[in-house]
């Protein structure tokens, strides 16, 4: 069995006395280790998709699994530990704790996976992990006194604090420049080399060409039927 697959995954919203269907039959597999983009416009069903594969929120029908394990008809709290253990997530607002350090911001979900860890080991490998995104000398800062580049790098090493084997990325250079979001993305493609399977929302052609898939949403339908396969120059 693939890493991830979905078999006719359904999502559908139901308002009052009107039902309103966003994704409608996703059937798709990734493989451990893959780069995929998902690209689709605004109201296309890939912000849900992503909320699904991320155990964030449940599918309506159909079933997904996760590392061999079927996780789409879970309950909140067993889809919470799957999320803790299992996937790592990165946003567009990096979402940094203000009035807390970059090292605290970091280790703050091995208070929720790790306890048996001391405090001095979870320091550890915060550290560990600000060293590998470049960050060794900004441990103690806040993030107001860190670029929008630093932050989402903060943010990256949160996400893998706990040795994720997948990490999501939802419009992850959205804030950032140019500059800083090429920076950003070749931290993903170093990552993705190690092996973790990255899979990031975009808009943008730009951020999608690193990717070595493109899924293509279009009314809560994979358009074209498959993928569009893209490699970056």
């Amino acid at each position: 069995m693939s890493f991830i697959s979905l078999e006719n995954i359904t999502k559908t919203y139901f308002l009052g006395e009107i039902d309103v269907p966003v994704l409608k039959g996703i059937t798709m597999a990734i493989e451990k280790g893959e780069y995929v983009a998902l690209m689709g416009a605004s109201g296309s069903g890939k912000s849900t998709l992503m909320n699904i594969l991320g155990c964030l929120d449940r599918p309506t029908g159909g079933e997904y699994y996760l590392d061999g394990q079927e996780v789409g008809h879970l309950s909140s709290d067993a889809r919470a530990l799957v999320r803790n253990h299992k996937i790592g997530f990165v946003f567009q607002s990096f979402n940094l704790l203000p009035r807390t350090s970059a090292l605290e911001n970091v280790i703050m979900p091995l208070a929720y996976t790790a306890g048996n860890l001391s405090r001095r080991e979870m320091h550890k490998r915060g550290r560990e992990m600000l060293e590998l995104v470049g960050l060794a000398d900004r441990m103690d800062h806040y993030p107001s006194q860190l670029s929008g580049g630093q932050q989402q790098r903060v943010a990256i090493a949160r996400a893998l604090i706990n040795h994720p084997p997948v990490l999501f990325a939802d419009e992850p250079t959205g804030n950032l420049d140019s500059h800083t979001s090429d920076d950003v993305m070749a931290m993903f493609d170093n990552l993705n080399r190690e092996g973790i399977t990255i899979i990031l929302v975009t808009h943008s052609d730009e951020v999608a060409s690193y990717a070595k898939r493109v899924i293509h949403i279009h009314d809560g339908l994979l358009a074209d039927g498959i993928y569009k396969v893209e490699k970056r120059a």
